[in-house]
């Protein structure tokens, strides 16, 4: 994709890397140099700038005289330009489209009735056409216009909901394309209010306050993220008046690593003492909601935080993913932890490619979005060995050629069923359109995966591929090599997601370390928060391989001896001792699906008359 540089850009950057800028003429005058700092006691203050026709950077300290433009800030800083993220094929869903009516829908009598006992006017409610269903009056109705205003979503919820009788308070119309309520409403992109419900964001906008949406599916629910990304970007500043419950903030997290706009929040003591802004709004006044967003302050700078404020953790209860081999997960206290690259070595052909597709298989059956880089086999091979272990050997068909050669597959009615529960679930790097900068590519399509997928698990398959190695062999690839897993170690730490990196072992190796056979660059091992092996071992049948731990960060427990793995050829899954062999996935669950807590899908025709 090109690029075309944007005066935005350059602002969102330098707020990115926390350096304060100024104006003047063209150009944007940093206060320091991202490179240099202002030199050894930092006194060569605005050295450097942006031009802001152009968007070239320079910096003037002759020690320095660093040149270059956004690409090359983006590059060396990791961030990210341009949100594009190309998903496996058939990977995209498909959304129903609704039908927009010709005039706005005017709210029914029950509707403006319920909405006035919650503090929101006529006047409000007409604004977003919130109506009931015409053999429901107890069921609100709320579309969800985007910016052009056409209908792509609709929430229903009981306005006398009783969790004695009923089982859901909201639901929402099936196979309907998720999005921001009230994108339509908006008016300008100065600041966009952002509330985790529907009632909360009319709250609102009845306090006074314009351009108040809210998500489709509460706090949990991401999915709206790669339909409006782009629109949000375009907002001067968000404000999140999430939800606050016991001294947290819902929302405020997730969409403070979505997107690089200014992040503003609601200070805790302007909610006083309410839980969201409709509770606001009934106990203290519009007033008061009005005050909470115009008082709300910035989320602090990333990466920057008092002493005083790191919080005691337990290692044993911090998110981890669950390997799927028992001895590696006992030795490592419960599985990978997340915010860490961890390195599978192996010499080539052995098997390691095998072992981490079988980790992302698992990731994916813990409800874990996954991304895949696989630099060596094609999208179509990768597949179809993820297939038969996902598959398990009980649901791999063998038959025989005529030249005596087996034939292996899954039946079409299991493919089925297996690719409809990869949805969603697991994205692959299209390395058809790879251009000629491999790894900053790879880089800035890693992070944008994270931030509109929620990806959480990245296997890169294999290192040398992912760098895009000259074919000469010279010290400048050590370099490279150590600058790549460093953005990765970052990135892992910065989102906490979980990196698996495939690494082959050294050709000749004269050394007695495990980590010193990984081939590339010491920083590699040193970057990494777990290394294993997976080789064949001359005292093991072929069949068999060695499983070695020779690095372990955080629990520091190793396993240099190794773990006898086996290997199941019909279904390519590797086992050991105390694992299940015949394990099942989620796609073998009956009526196995995947909903937003709280919300459940509604074949009922919309109805607004």
């Amino acid at each position: 994709m090109r690029y075309e540089f944007k005066e935005r850009d350059a602002w969102d950057l330098v707020r990115f890397l926390g350096i304060q800028g100024k104006q003047r003429g063209d150009e944007l005058q940093l206060a320091e140099c991202p490179y240099c700092h202002g030199g050894k006691n930092r006194k060569d203050k605005g050295s450097s700038s942006i031009n802001l026709r152009t968007g070239q950077f320079k910096c003037l300290r002759q020690s320095c005289g660093v040149q270059g433009n956004m690409l090359t800030l983006a590059r060396d800083f990791g961030y990210m330009l341009i949100p594009e993220v190309e998903a496996a094929a058939g990977a995209r869903k498909t959304y129903r489209t609704l039908k927009t009516p010709k005039e706005p829908i005017r709210p029914k009598p029950p509707a403006v009735t319920y909405l006035e006992s919650r503090g929101i006017s006529r006047q409000v409610a007409e604004q977003y056409e919130i109506t009931v269903q015409t053999e429901h009056t107890n069921v609100l109705v709320f579309p969800f216009y985007d910016e052009n205003g056409d209908m792509q979503f609709v929430k229903y919820r009981k306005t006398d909901f009783d969790k004695t009788r009923d089982k859901n308070k909201e639901w929402c119309e099936a196979g309907t394309r998720p999005i921001l309520f009230g994108m339509k409403q908006c008016t300008d992109f100065e600041t966009l209010v952002i509330t985790e419900g529907q009632i909360d964001s009319l709250s609102v906008t009845e306090a006074g306050v314009k351009n108040a949406v809210s998500v489709p599916t509460g706090a949990r629910g991401f999915t709206w993220v790669p339909h409006c990304w782009e629109w949000v970007r375009k907002f001067r500043k968000i404000v999140v008046f999430g939800d606050f419950e016991k001294g947290h903030m819902s929302l405020l997290d997730e969409l403070r690593q979505r997107f690089p706009n200014p992040i503003y929040r609601v200070e805790e003591a302007d909610y006083q003492g309410c839980k969201d802004a409709n509770e606001l709004l009934c106990k203290h006044g519009a007033a008061a909601v009005k005050a909470a967003v115009e008082r709300s302050k910035p989320v602090p700078v990333r990466r920057v935080k008092p002493l005083t404020e790191v919080s005691r953790v337990d290692i044993y209860k911090l998110p981890k993913l669950k390997t799927g081999v028992c001895q590696l997960d006992r030795l490592l206290g419960g599985g990978l932890y997340f915010g860490q690259v961890d390195i599978i070595a192996g010499k080539r052909g052995d098997g390691k490619s095998t072992l981490a597709g079988q980790i992302m298989a698992n990731a994916m059956d813990q409800g874990y979005k996954c991304f895949v880089y696989s630099g060596e086999l094609p999208d179509y091979l990768f597949k179809a060995w993820l297939d038969f272990q996902v598959a398990g050997p009980a649901n791999v068909v063998e038959n025989y050629r005529e030249d005596g050669s087996v034939n292996r597959f899954v039946t079409n009615s299991n493919m089925d069923r297996i690719n409809a529960w990869y949805q969603d679930k697991c994205y692959l790097y299209d390395t058809g359109i790879i251009d000629d900068d491999e790894p900053e590519d790879l880089v800035k399509t890693l992070r944008s995966a994270i931030m509109q997928y929620g990806v959480k698990v990245i296997l890169i398959d294999n290192l040398m591929t992912a760098i895009d190695l000259d074919v000469d062999e010279n010290t400048e690839k050590y370099d490279r090599q150590s600058r790549f897993v460093k953005k990765l170690a970052r990135m892992a730490m910065q989102y906490e997601v979980l990196i698996l990196l495939v690494a082959h072992r050294r050709k000749n190796v004269y050394t007695n370390d495990t980590n010193d056979e990984v081939s590339g660059s010491a920083d590699i091992t040193n970057l990494a928060g777990i290394v294993m092996s997976y080789d064949r071992d001359k005292e093991l049948p072929p069949t068999q391989r060695r499983l070695v731990v020779s690095k372990s960060r955080l629990m520091g427990k190793l396993c240099l001896d190794g773990y006898v793995m086996d290997y199941d050829e019909r279904s390519k899954r590797i086992y050991g001792f105390g694992d299940e062999l015949n394990r099942e996935f989620g796609w073998q669950k009956a009526g196995d699906f995947e909903l937003v807590e709280g919300m459940i899908p509604f074949d009922e025709e919309i109805s607004f008359e």
